[in-house]
């Protein structure tokens, strides 16, 4: 059942934006599969249909309880060249974030038409809904969202340049070189979870996310090791403590001007628990 854990994955982790979610929800499906000790005829769409549709229950309750506007997704490491089919079909840490947006059904339709090329017939039937029904849900998750693909970038050298030049300029308290990277509608977003408290969750504008982050860096964070990464398929920045990781910026860019649209930054020690095993730490 290995195998099929690495394929349901990005199923489950592309609607809940939770690994250890998106894991539990396979597990579960596995282990009342095994139960049941049924054989259907096609095994592989029928496990995508149970984790996709418990899933979509799980981030029902989860929207219902816990959900609030500072959530960010589980950051996941892309980096490595040699990526699995798995990986490649999830989709980027932005559009997760845009995905919050969305009602569950409205999300997994998206999710299936546009990360896995369902059409509407196929999407029907793992969700139990008519095809028409289909196509309203992706209708309305696109006017939402304001997005009609999935955007996986492949972060290029111009993307590390810029956050290099970003990073040295935040040191050196370099305003008009941040000004010259950061779009002046620039986002950011912060979740420290239950454990972290944060300055802020959310602010936007040049002149008060860089007071934001030209501060947080100077009061706390002048001891950190910075290390370039790709999370998401998204360039980021891994802060590190004496070989701890403490902070996951994703970086996300306007093509024109080409400069920086967006900084999520995820303090929650338990979201980053993923990205300490697979970096060793």
């Amino acid at each position: 059942m290995k195998d099929y854990q690495n394929i349901l994955f990005p199923y489950a982790y592309n609607i809940l934006g939770s690994a250890e979610d998106a894991r539990d929800a396979i597990q579960d499906v596995l282990l009342k599969y095994t139960d049941k000790g049924i054989t259907p005829e096609n095994e592989k769409n029928y496990l995508i249909k149970g984790v996709v549709n418990q899933s979509i229950n799980a981030k029902r309750q989860k929207k219902r309880f816990e959900q609030n506007d500072s959530w960010l997704p589980e950051p996941i490491s892309t980096e490595k060249a040699d990526l699995s089919v798995e990986l490649r079909e999830m989709v980027s840490y932005s559009m997760l974030h845009l995905l919050e947006r969305l009602g569950t059904k409205e999300r997994a339709v998206f999710i299936l038409k546009e990360a896995f090329a369902y059409s509407h017939q196929e999407i029907a039937e793992v969700l139990s809904v008519s095809v028409d029904n289909s196509r309203k849900l992706l209708s309305r998750a696109h006017q939402k969202v304001q997005q009609k693909k999935k955007t996986v970038l492949t972060p290029s050298s111009d993307h590390f340049e810029f956050i290099e030049r970003f990073t040295a300029a935040v040191i050196g308290k370099n305003l008009s070189t941040l000004h010259d990277l950061l779009a002046v509608d620039i986002e950011y977003n912060a979740d420290g979870g239950n454990k972290v408290k944060v300055l802020k969750h959310y602010c936007q504008g040049f002149e008060e996310v860089t007071d934001l982050i030209v501060f947080a860096f100077h009061k706390y964070q002048t001891n950190y090791t910075i290390k370039p990464s790709v999370v998401n398929h998204q360039p980021a920045l891994l802060s590190y403590y004496r070989d701890k990781l403490m902070i996951c910026q994703v970086f996300e860019f306007q093509d024109d001007p080409f400069k920086i649209k967006s900084i999520h930054v995820i303090l929650d020690p338990v979201k980053l628990n993923a990205l300490r095993k697979e970096n060793n730490y």
